[in-house]
């Protein structure tokens, strides 16, 4: 492997068994042990190259600022202190369901897990009524207190990748919902315990330190029959006490061994008028799902305020020099939707796994993120910081092997706000078949006022309208 810098952009390359690429490699060492080279490619338009160019100049400088602060160890992470930690929540889980973490060996796993159907409940009466606090979880990451885990969580800003957060998240998410379904009389869950939905994520503190330990805590606050809410609060030790970082909320689905079909869940008894809130707003939350899906611009029109809205958009782009809907001028301060599309390639190996023998939705989540942060970067010309993560659907599990499409879309823009929207699809090289998987939406703020987006066609002005959408939901529950 050889490395210099390629002298018309200042970007360093690498060279590899006489591939020559663009942009900076990082290895990862379980990549290299195997002798197993992954490269992602990430289409940008060459106009935007000028953006990164500069953000990377800033990025590098900002990691090399200064000593890491020695000030982020918690006392309640002291030695002698058993807590569960993030990097056990994934081998729990596999002890939970009975999967192995070698490859050969967790294909056999889940065939055993076939015997287990005739331990499924009939009904929901069934089960056992739970309370929140039997849930109830905590689990830390301490950052402050072992250093050797910070290079996998740490990013060029002397911060924490956003994207490893999303992957802890969704496995706390699952070990919270296995937790409401326990049952000590057997030795391995019954059931398939899979994200359905993120609902919402809303950041409470935009800066995340690399070297402070971190606490999650999360419970179960809603159940139906078989689907799960769970929320969790993920705070950072940081001058002498915790604070508040971020808010989750998860809803999951419960399936059969096979996770082919739905399975019957434990009932959960609120107690006291606080859990009681908390139930009613996870009642709250489903109808609103409801409502959104219902009103859907996939489904029906657009309301008359918005259609005033994309023809407004039309107007303000006709060329007043000629009688043609046809002639097209983008305003002064704007980007053409078409020109603010970022696109990426993922192949699916075994070790983004999870414990069902597909691709793990922490990692869709962390690539999705991490695409939409860098068309947010170049659209804006700047850093963005996450504000807020809306209403990420899990349509269709990605098998391992696929081969994953991602698209990020800049479709809302508001004075320093992006909102960005990625969509996966899973395409099949032998069919030619396209098959959406996911759609995420982030919303980003920067330090500076970005350009307008402007649609061009009516599917461009329904994603415009649907960006505005939820980035009012977004300001409206801040």
């Amino acid at each position: 492997m050889c490395q210099g810098l390629d002298r018309h952009l200042g970007f360093p390359y690498t060279s590899i068994n006489g591939f020559t690429g663009q942009g900076c490699c990082n290895w990862n060492s379980e990549f290299e042990c195997c002798g197993l080279v992954v490269l992602t490619f990430v289409f940008i338009p060459f106009h935007r190259f000028r953006f990164l160019r500069s953000v990377a100049s800033l990025t590098t400088r900002a990691f090399s600022l200064g000593p890491v602060s020695l000030q982020g160890k918690a006392p309640d992470m002291s030695e002698g202190n058993a807590h569960l930690l993030v990097s056990n929540v994934r081998n729990r889980l596999r002890e939970i369901v009975g999967a192995s973490t070698n490859w050969r060996d967790h294909q056999q796993a889940l065939a055993d897990r076939l015997s287990l159907s005739n331990q499924l409940a009939g009904s929901q009466d069934e089960l056992p009524v739970r309370r929140m606090k039997d849930s109830y979880i905590e689990v830390h990451l301490p950052l402050g207190t072992d250093p050797t885990l910070r290079e996998k969580y740490l990013n060029y800003h002397k911060g924490v990748r956003f994207g490893r957060i999303l992957e802890d998240l969704d496995s706390l998410a699952v070990l919270i919902c296995y937790s409401h379904t326990h049952n000590k009389a057997l030795q391995r869950s019954p059931l398939s315990i899979v994200t359905a939905l993120v609902d919402k994520i809303d950041m409470r503190k935009q800066v995340i330190h690399p070297d402070c330990d971190i606490k999650f805590t999360g419970h179960v606050t809603w159940v139906g029959k078989t689907s799960i809410e769970a929320k969790m609060h993920m705070s950072q030790y940081h001058d002498g006490a915790y604070t508040p970082v971020l808010d989750a909320t998860f809803v999951m689905v419960a399936r059969d061994p096979e996770n082919k079909r739905a399975a019957f869940v434990n009932p959960l008894k609120p107690e006291g008028p606080e859990e009681e809130e908390l139930f009613q707003q996870g009642e709250i939350n489903k109808t609103r799902r409801v409502e959104l899906s219902t009103a859907s611009l996939l489904k029906v029109a657009p309301t008359a305020e918005e259609r005033k809205i994309v023809h407004s958009l039309f107007l303000n782009t006709l060329d007043t020099k000629t009688v043609s809907f046809r002639s097209r001028v983008l305003p002064p301060n704007s980007v053409w939707m078409e020109d603010a599309k970022v696109k990426g390639l993922e192949i699916c190996h075994p070790q983004e796994r999870n414990i069902f023998n597909r691709i793990f939705g922490g990692f869709l989540m962390r690539k999705a993120y991490e695409l939409g942060w860098a068309n947010a970067c170049a659209y804006g010309g700047c850093r963005p910081n996450l504000v807020a993560v809306d209403d990420i659907l899990f349509q269709k599990p990605v098998e391992i092997g696929s081969l994953l499409l991602l698209s990020s879309q800049v479709c809302y823009t508001e004075g320093n706000y992006i909102q960005v929207r990625v969509h996966t699809e899973v395409l099949d090289p032998l069919t030619r078949h396209h098959n959406t998987t996911n759609v995420f939406h982030f919303t980003f703020v920067t330090d500076k006022d970005v350009p307008n987006i402007v649609p061009q066609s009516y599917g461009e002005s329904m994603l415009y309208l649907d960006g505005k959408r939820h980035f009012n939901q977004t300001l409206e529950s801040q």
